[in-house]
């Protein structure tokens, strides 16, 4: 499968699919796609790092297949366990049929099969025949031992479970990780990656996005807001606007009917996009400043 013609056609079509592409961005995926490799999306959350592998399915009409990390993260969570309840009551209902070790010999060779597999994300992704988009979202959350488990699937698409040998992809899945940057990721994994860093958009391309993902917004109050989130970023906040705040809070002013956005109206509404009381006080003093 040919994943995307160019980089103008990833844009196009990532476009279209309702993402809004800068053009080191619509390389890396069209890269991506060509060479076959992983691509490691870093940067700040909230700048469309999840959003972009599910452009991509969306483009692409590839399944998505998602894996979340999260510290604690473990190989029968992310690849594959054993079900251990349907195997203990295989062995009992063999219990019965004979003894000795030729029966024990035939009893383990019958619950360590296909019928006893739980299938995890990563070897799911893996065994698809069909077009699949692998999302390892938040890859940096998880223990470094956790790169371990990604190092054979990113190296060579094929997952070694030791009781049937070696899956091996039969189309390699497009796959998308991405990172915080909470902690710095293994140069192994790093290696094995495509690297694309995303970062806040300029204010004319936020502009761009919130127009796009919500019509009807006035264009003098779409500026209004982008102006406001753009300041609100340059301040020291527990917590910076997302992109996807920034539409909520276009959102919500339509749904409140608003056409200025004046300073009355952002203190009512900045629950929608800072959700930390500290930054609320700040931002209200700060752009109180910066108006006056």
């Amino acid at each position: 499968m040919t994943w995307f013609a160019s980089p103008a056609d990833a844009a196009t079509r990532l476009r279209e699919a309702g993402y809004l592409t800068d053009d080191a961005t619509a390389l890396t995926a069209y890269l991506a796609g060509a060479l076959e490799k992983p691509l490691l999306v870093e940067g700040p959350a909230g700048v469309g790092k999840t959003e972009l592998a599910k452009a991509v399915a969306r483009a692409t009409g590839a399944e998505l297949v998602r894996l979340q990390c999260y510290e604690g993260l473990d190989e029968a969570r992310a690849l594959y366990e054993w079900n251990y309840k349907k195997q203990l009551l295989r062995i009992q209902a063999s219990s019965g049929r004979g003894s000795g070790q030729d029966s024990w010999s035939e009893t383990h060779d019958d619950i360590f099969t296909e019928e006893f597999l739980l299938t995890r994300p990563l070897l799911g992704a893996i065994r698809r025949e069909e077009p699949t988009v692998l999302l390892v979202d938040e890859v940096d959350k998880t223990d470094i031992e956790v790169e371990g488990l990604l190092l054979e699937v990113l190296s060579d698409f094929q997952v070694t479970i030791p009781e049937l040998g070696t899956v091996t992809a039969t189309r390699r899945p497009f796959v998308v990780l991405t990172s915080n940057a909470s902690r710095e990721l293994s140069e192994a994994v790093k290696r094995r990656c495509l690297f694309l860093h995303l970062d806040y958009p300029d204010a004319e391309r936020e502009r761009a996005i919130v127009t796009s993902q919500v019509p009807g917004l006035d264009d003098k109050v779409a500026a209004q807001l982008v102006d406001v989130v753009v300041r609100l970023r340059e301040l020291e906040l527990k917590k910076a606007p997302s992109i996807a705040e920034s539409v909520d809070w276009a959102r919500t002013l339509i749904a409140l009917q608003i056409g200025d956005l004046d300073e009355a109206t952002v203190a009512r509404t900045l629950g929608v996009v800072l959700k930390h009381a500290s930054d609320q006080r700040r931002a209200v003093k700060e752009l109180k400043l910066a108006t006056a």
